[in-house]
């Protein structure tokens, strides 16, 4: 096909879906189109599975397969063929003779069928992401993988409403224990994230920027850059890392640069360093840095330099040695000119502090707990997050993660008995973390989570905000107020249904939001 359709992610041609030869993200059709035969050849394998059963191969192929077609991770024809034959092979060799299925057939269904496969679609999409960086540190969980199998298989089938709805919801019941499972593997590898200030300062001589997700790409990173005179700096979704212990022993690593990831275009122009892509998080390369992106992983783009699986960062650390880094300290700022940011905030942190924070909820020095987080981008309506969080009283407490985060992360909103009133939770994944002090916080005052004082102002861009919708969604959380725009991909009767039993809602002006919020 020379056309492709694709309304995964927020950013969507007119917020109704991607047409024509490019879509809104920078992918060519035909890679589009080839993403669609992945995921038509993993719904083949999840047929063989559910009839024979699944193999070692088969949950890796299955991980690294959906995480590839998550938007902003693979721009390679050549990669996703490559993986469209090993999948392929394995189904064979599984049960020989299984048909794959055709996903334009979700695109062209009804309104309502084609809503509620997306939702499970693109809810396994953002799962596998977080399944694949458990299961790079060696953390697996049987009913996770298995539910990969089951979601597929289902999107293959003629199901109607009945059927379909209540998977929408299981995916976020999964997704939640994919989530406890990356927080384990993360926890367990590095230690409890503890709270730290990160400078965005970039010191002079030769750096590495690191972006992404994936933990253990930065810890290898580090290992192999010991001793050479070179320092790492995290970008985007990876500022987190300077939370955990084992990762913040590294005396090279630095802070962070710049800021979310849709500004990296400008803010890595000319860089004098390379920039190691380890997850989702990229954009097409612009000449002014190409030469010095290089990618690993289920990261895949033409013409750059790919970092296999044996980890061997050579390419990378002869790139900063040779570009050499800034001649002097280059200061840089976030989005509000702020010079630093805070994060390390987890729930390991957060609840060792219960006590107090229940003590200052009761004296009524804390009234409110908002949430505003999530994905970044850029649409338009996105600058509502930061003058909602400035607009915010004094006795509020907010909750951040994911790369949302930096549209407030550099802004000073004081303190409430030396606790910050911005306390960054992680990355995206570290949603889990979020429920749990709100769950604790419901346990400790006899209510549910929906009886907190509690807001969530959520933003979203791709498949993993997806996932975590569903799981507060299965949860039985409402009100939650989304933005900058509602999901192309919900159809009225599906939204509506979301609307009366969830209370789900667009975000209107920072103003009124609040005024409806705190009355």
């Amino acid at each position: 096909m020379d056309e492709m359709f694709c309304f995964q992610c927020q950013q969507t041609a007119h917020n109704t879906g991607c047409e024509g030869k490019v879509g809104v993200c920078g992918k060519e059709s035909d890679t589009a189109n080839f993403q669609d035969d992945l995921t038509g050849a993993l719904i083949g394998l999840s047929r063989a599975v559910m009839a024979k059963k699944a193999t070692e191969r088969s949950d890796e192929l299955m991980l690294k397969g959906l995480f590839t077609t998550i938007t902003n991770v693979n721009f390679y024809n050549d990669t996703i063929l490559r993986l469209i034959d090993q999948v392929d092979s394995e189904k064979e060799k599984i049960l020989a003779g299984t048909e794959n299925y055709d996903v334009r057939q979700i695109w062209e269904a009804d309104e309502d069928i084609r809503s509620l496969k997306s939702l499970i679609l693109f809810g396994l999409r953002g799962m596998a992401a977080y399944a694949y960086h458990a299961f790079v540190l060696g953390f697996t969980d049987d009913e996770v993988t298995s539910f990969f199998y089951e979601g597929l298989h289902a999107i293959g089938e003629d199901y109607g409403m009945d059927r379909l709805l209540p998977l929408v919801l299981k995916t976020g019941e999964v997704n939640f224990k994919c989530m406890k499972l990356l927080d384990q593997a993360n926890t367990e590898s590095y230690g409890t994230p503890v709270p730290t200030t990160v400078p965005l300062t970039i010191e002079k001589g030769p750096f590495i920027v690191v972006s992404g997700h994936d933990l253990r790409d930065l810890e290898l990173l580090l290992q192999q850059t010991e001793g050479k005179g070179i320092n790492i700096y995290t970008h985007s979704e990876m500022l987190p890392a300077h939370g955990y212990p084992r990762l913040k022993k590294y005396p090279h690593l630095k802070g962070n640069y710049g800021t979310a990831w849709q500004s990296q275009q400008s803010e890595f122009h000319n860089i004098p360093a390379p920039i190691l892509f380890t997850t989702n998080c990229l954009m097409p390369v612009r000449q002014s840095y190409s030469d010095r992106v290089f990618t690993t992983s289920i990261v895949s783009y033409p013409e750059l330099v790919h970092i296999e699986e044996d980890k061997d960062f050579s390419p990378v650390i002869e790139k900063a040695l040779e570009c050499g880094g800034y001649s002097e300290d280059q200061p840089m700022t976030g989005i509000n000119d702020g010079a630093t940011v805070t994060t390390g905030f987890g729930h390991g942190t957060v609840l060792a502090s219960a006590g107090a924070i229940i003590d200052l909820i009761k004296k009524g020095k804390i009234r409110h707990f908002f949430l505003i987080g999530g994905c970044d981008g850029a649409a338009p309506g996105r600058s509502y997050y930061t003058e909602f969080a400035k607009k915010t009283p004094m006795d509020t407490i907010i909750l951040t993660l994911a790369c949302g985060k930096y549209r407030i992360n550099d802004l000073d909103l004081g303190q409430i008995e030396r606790l910050p009133r911005i306390l960054d939770m992680g990355q995206c994944n570290d949603a889990y973390s979020a429920i749990q002090v709100a769950l604790a916080l419901a346990d400790a005052f006899e209510c549910s989570v929906n009886d907190l004082p509690l807001s969530l102002v959520l933003s979203w861009y791709e498949q993993k905000a997806v996932c975590i919708l569903l799981t507060l969604l299965s949860l039985g959380i409402k009100n939650i107020l989304l933005g900058p725009t509602l999901p192309a991909f919900l159809s009225p009767n599906v939204l509506n249904v979301l609307v009366e039993n969830y209370h789900i809602g667009p975000i209107t002006t920072a103003e009124e939001d609040l005024k409806k919020i705190l009355g």
